[in-house]
């Protein structure tokens, strides 16, 4: 029976250790799908920052990094999820 609990308990429930999701209880695949939900959330906020940041340019700024007005235009009222 030690040998049993020994094996049970040796690797961890979750974390850096682990390789792979089947290895995690409920709790920490949640854990991992929140996270990923996240990090995908700021990915979208930050691309829609910066489409904003696009259409609050003058036409010199957007000059010197090569895009022109109907361009940043194009891109500014994209979706922020695309």
């Amino acid at each position: 029976m030690d040998t049993i609990e020994t094996i049970r308990y040796a690797r961890p429930a979750f974390g850096p250790e682990t390789d792979s999701l089947a290895h995690r209880g409920f709790v920490g695949r949640m854990v991992v799908v929140l996270r990923s939900v996240a990090t995908q959330i700021g990915r979208m906020l930050e691309r829609r920052r910066g489409r904003l940041a696009l259409l609050e340019m003058t036409d010199e700024q957007l000059k010197d990094i090569g895009i022109s007005r109907c361009d940043a235009h194009r891109e500014g009222i994209r979706s922020f999820w695309e």
